[in-house]
């Protein structure tokens, strides 16, 4: 058996990602790890570029690379504290670029929480 150890599968002129025939559909297209309580802290993430603080409990995600339109599907969880907290896409603030997400403490509150956690679906 023979093992294909590469950094990177690009096409032939080197600008992309060439079609190799493998089934992509279910797999992460951005996801992000950060915390949201003082200066934003990005702990790990893929194809996201920054994370913009808004104010308290309301961040923009920002993609490095756009998706071809807003019809992914996002997922949101937040935690690491004693507080309960509870996240949601905020209404109208989501683009191929970037989507916009809030977090509320257990008190409905907007509220910045320590561990925020994004994943996008395309």
């Amino acid at each position: 058996m023979s093992t294909l150890r590469v950094n990177t599968v690009t096409d032939s002129a080197g600008s992309g990602n060439p079609d190799v025939g493998i089934d992509t559909s279910g797999i992460a297209k951005a996801w992000v790890h950060f915390s949201g309580t003082g200066t934003v802290e990005v702990f790990a993430a893929f194809n996201v570029s920054a994370i913009t603080d808004n104010s308290t409990g309301d961040f923009t995600v920002n993609f490095t690379t756009a998706f071809p339109d807003t019809l992914y599907a996002s997922l949101f969880s937040v935690g690491g504290s004693a507080t309960i907290f509870k996240s949601r896409n905020k209404t109208g603030g989501s683009s191929a670029s970037a989507i916009n997400i809030e977090t509320e403490n257990d008190s409905d509150a907007k509220a910045d929480a320590p561990n925020v956690y994004v994943a996008v679906f395309r």
